[in-house]
């Protein structure tokens, strides 16, 4: 029985902090098992933002090197960089044609990054929400990956799916979207969510030591939420990390110790980062080692990229025909 098809995509900063790998990559590799798997790098989708073009491809090689030391290796998934895939910008250019501009306004993420990046708002932030959904349909995925502020433009894809199919014939089915169930983790700071533009995060591959001089001084419980229940640790960041990397059995223990005052904050730390090491210390000798062959990470894009073009070029001849342009 062949298996549904799951596509779901990164950006290259190049950094990828431990929000992007217990929100997405963690749940990537476990998703390989039940479904055929395109996760590819939206380096185009970075794009929109302004960035250094000579450290870019820099950062696209070592976003696909943590990748594949996380587990997403060529056996299990098809791994590929989007811009190597001319069919996402055809596809996209064809859907900005079918999408109401309404709709891309009323984006939330737009609004967001439109507030974040006042001196920078481009057409590309506007219509990003169209190529997503161009990266999703090329390949006619039927399940997306993501977390809930993704809804919406998964939402907007499938509307988009539909305004093809009704104009131009059946071609696109309507995909899924399957909801991680990890937790969201906020940045050190407590505030807000863990990202490398507030410089709140904790990389992946950052050495040991930088780990816990982050961890050390992160926040715990702020008053904003302290005055909620003092003596719920689910209230607290450190312990929502600590589900995602302490083993689940221990976690009863500690949430006591906290709320009974029997540990301090310190020492919550610290069995948090040794838990925390053992899981992502191997990670960081394999891309290390990953590091020292370049070669290697750019074939498995390369075969990627050459597995998804045969897959596009076929969606998108069938498109142009029913379009008009063949």
């Amino acid at each position: 029985m062949n298996k549904k098809r799951i596509l779901s995509g990164i950006q290259p900063t190049g950094i990828a902090h431990i929000g992007n790998y217990v929100g997405a990559i963690k749940n990537w590799v476990s998703l390989t098992e039940r479904y055929d798997c395109l996760f590819f790098i939206a380096d185009l989708h970075a794009m929109t933002i302004e960035y250094e073009p000579s450290a870019y491809f820099e950062g696209i090689l070592t976003t696909a090197r943590t990748l594949i030391a996380c587990g997403l290796t060529p056996d299990r998934c098809t791994l590929f960089a989007q811009s190597h895939v001319p069919g996402h910008t055809d596809l996209a250019w064809i859907f900005n044609c079918l999408t109401p501009l309404g709709d891309l306004e009323r984006m939330t993420q737009f609004k967001d990054k439109a507030d974040q990046h006042r001196e920078n708002i481009n057409a590309g932030l506007l219509t990003y929400p169209a190529l997503m959904a161009a990266d999703i349909l090329l390949y006619k995925a039927e399940v997306v990956p993501v977390g809930d502020d993704q809804v919406q433009h998964l939402e907007l894809t499938r509307r988009t799916a539909r305004r093809f199919n009704n104009r131009f014939g059946d071609t696109f089915p309507e995909p899924m979207w399957e909801l991680s169930i990890t937790p969201r983790i906020l940045g050190t700071d407590g505030q807000a969510k863990m990202s490398k533009s507030l410089n709140n995060y904790i990389g992946i591959l950052e050495p040991a030591e930088t780990i816990w001089e982050k961890l050390r001084t992160a926040a715990t419980d702020p008053q904003r939420i302290r005055k909620k229940d003092p003596g719920d640790p689910d209230l607290c960041n450190l312990f929502t990390i600590h589900k995602s990397f302490t083993p689940p059995e221990l976690l009863p223990q500690i949430a006591r110790q906290c709320r009974g005052a029997e540990i301090g904050c310190i020492e919550c730390k610290k069995m948090l980062h040794e838990n925390m090491m053992k899981e992502l210390g191997p990670i960081q000798e394999r891309a290390a080692a990953l590091e020292k062959k370049p070669d290697e990470v750019l074939e498995v894009l390369k075969t990627g990229a050459q597995r998804c073009e045969k897959i596009a070029a076929g969606v998108m001849d069938e498109v142009r025909k029913k379009t008009g342009l063949r």
